[in-house]
C-alpha cells in the first residue's frame, strides 16, 4: 500500500458568492482572522504529513502562487525592523523547495476536470484532494489514518439533518468499523426525502490513481460539469471506497455565514484574542 504523500488542492474557482471581495482577490486568500483560508488548510495537511502541494489554479491566481514564495524585500524589512518573530513566523509557514507545484486549469469545467488537471504532476500513487473551502482541524490526519487501516479510496463525511440532504453529496453505508464504514453508492443532491443516509461528503478525499483514466473521458454531469462524484462512483465498482466519519466541525467558508462563524470560532480559540471577543461580542448581542 503506497503512501498518501501528495495533495490536490483545487483553487481556480472565481468565487462570486463573494463579490465585490473577491474581484481582485482570490477567495482562497481571504483571511480567517489573520491567516489565508488557503493557509490554514496546508497547514492542516502539513501536519497529516503531506509533502507535496498542488495546486490547480486559473487566471487571477498568481497571488497564490507568490503567497507560498519567498518574499525577499518583506523579508529583508521586517529584519531590519528587528520583528525577528513575524519574520520566523513567516518563513515557518513556507513549505520547502520543490514542495509545491501549479497547473492551469484553463476552462472551469468542474471538480473532476480541476483533479484531472493534476494527473501528471501526481503521477502513478494515491493522493488526497482537499477543498480549500472546507476548513477543519485534524481532517487530514484522520484520513491518512482510515487510510492505514483500510487501503483502497476513502471519503470524509459528516452528519447532517436529513432536511439538509438535498444541498450535498450523500454516501449510502454498508458494513461498519468503528468510526469508518464501506460505502455502497453515491448521489449527488438527492431530491429531499429520497437520501440513502444523511451522511455528506465534506471536501477531504483520499483517491487511487486510476481515477484519472475515468476523468479523462470528459463525461458531464450535473450542471454540465466534470463531477468528481460521478467518476468516484464509477470507481467504486473496481475498488472499495470507505467513508470517514471525521471527528470535529467543519466550516464551509466558501459560505458567507460559514465564513464569519470560522473566523469567530478560529479567533474564539487564540488565548490573545479569546477574552476581548467574547467582550465585545456580548456588547453586540445587548444591542440587537
Amino acid at each position: 500500500m503506497k503512501p498518501i504523500r501528495k495533495a490536490v488542492l483545487p483553487v481556480a474557482g472565481l468565487g462570486t458568492r463573494f463579490l465585490p471581495a473577491t474581484k481582485a482577490v482570490p477567495k482562497e486568500m481571504l483571511t480567517v482572522v489573520d491567516r489565508p483560508v488557503v493557509q490554514h488548510v496546508v497547514d492542516e495537511a502539513r501536519e497529516a504529513g503531506i509533502e507535496h502541494f498542488i495546486f490547480v489554479t486559473g487566471r487571477g491566481k498568481a497571488v497564490i502562487e507568490d503567497h507560498f514564495d519567498v518574499a525577499f524585500e518583506l523579508d529583508r524589512t521586517l529584519q531590519e525592523r528587528g520583528k525577528q518573530a513575524a519574520y520566523e513566523a513567516l518563513r515557518a509557514d513556507l513549505p520547502a523547495a520543490g514542495q509545491t507545484s501549479f497547473t492551469r486549469q484553463q476552462e472551469p469545467l468542474g471538480l473532476g476536470h480541476a483533479v484531472w488537471c493534476a494527473r501528471e504532476i501526481v503521477g502513478d500513487e494515491p493522493f488526497a484532494v482537499i477543498l480549500p473551502d472546507m476548513l477543519s482541524r485534524g481532517g487530514m490526519t484522520q484520513m491518512l489514518d482510515a487510510y492505514a487501516r483500510h487501503g483502497g479510496n476513502v471519503i470524509a463525511v459528516e452528519e447532517v439533518p436529513p432536511e439538509q440532504t438535498h444541498q450535498y453529496g450523500i454516501v449510502s453505508v454498508g458494513e461498519e468499523f468503528g468510526d469508518t464504514f464501506e460505502i455502497t453508492g453515491m448521489v449527488e443532491k438527492p431530491p429531499q426525502g429520497t437520501a440513502p443516509s444523511n451522511f455528506i461528503i465534506s471536501g477531504r478525499y483520499i483517491l487511487q490513481p486510476e481515477i484519472f483514466d475515468i476523468l479523462a473521458k470528459g463525461e458531464k454531469g450535473a450542471g454540465g460539469e466534470i463531477q468528481l462524484t460521478d467518476a468516484m462512483k464509477r470507481l467504486s465498482q473496481v475498488q472499495k471506497f470507505f467513508g470517514m466519519r471525521y471527528r470535529g466541525k467543519t466550516y464551509d467558508t466558501g459560505s458567507k455565514l460559514g465564513f464569519l462563524v470560522a473566523n469567530l470560532a478560529y479567533a474564539l480559540e487564540r488565548d490573545d484574542l479569546r477574552h476581548d471577543l467574547k467582550r465585545e461580542i456580548e456588547a453586540l448581542m445587548r444591542g440587537a
